[in-house]
């Protein structure tokens, strides 16, 4: 493959990844083979040192995704970053995706979960003020009390979740660049 394959293969690959950035990455690797050709090497070997361009533009658009996360957190930028990621490698799409699911439906449990605690401590609170429609409340001021109980419970419990979920997220992200460096380690 000579310079101007490798460097279409290359260009078609970025996708995703900015004009602006995609441009520096390109220019980047055209360096690489300026200055191999100015060394004598021929263009075939530079493209075959450099690995296949495919590969090489999975982890760019990894190390774009991850970088773009950590700057500016939404759902859409981990997503991406997490699916650039499970791109990289069999090992990753076998072994990572379903422990991730499941922690991840864990955390989104545990936050319902205390959502739910939060709104039965309000009906519990507002149900002698209707006994109409809740006739088993056996006191008034039992049930005010209890229903706050219930609430600040269900309060405390999503705000703990909520750090867990920061938590979960921040080990994902040293996860996501352990993995690249690994990646990108192995390549040279």
């Amino acid at each position: 493959m000579n310079k101007r394959e490798f460097m279409k293969v290359f260009n078609e690959q970025l996708k995703g990844i900015p004009e602006q950035d995609k441009k520096d990455i390109l220019y980047d690797y055209e360096e690489h083979f300026t200055i191999g050709m100015n060394e004598g090497r021929e263009e075939e070997d530079i493209a075959k040192s450099l690995g296949h361009p495919k590969s090489l533009a999975k982890e760019m658009r990894a190390n774009y995704m991850i970088t773009r996360v950590e700057e500016s957190f939404t759902v859409g930028n981990f997503f991406r970053a997490l699916f650039a990621s499970l791109g990289l490698g069999f090992f990753n799409l076998v072994f990572i995706l379903g422990p991730f699911i499941a922690v991840a439906a864990t955390i989104f449990a545990l936050f319902v979960s205390g959502v739910a605690f939060i709104v039965s401590g309000l009906f519990v609170i507002i149900a002698p003020f209707f006994p109409n429609f809740f006739d088993n409340v056996p006191s008034p001021i039992l049930g005010i009390f209890v229903g706050l109980a219930i609430s600040s419970l269900g309060g405390l419990w999503t705000i703990g979740t909520v750090y867990l979920s920061k938590w979960f997220y921040i080990i994902t992200i040293k996860y996501f660049k352990f993995n690249l460096s690994i990646i990108m380690n192995r390549r040279k």
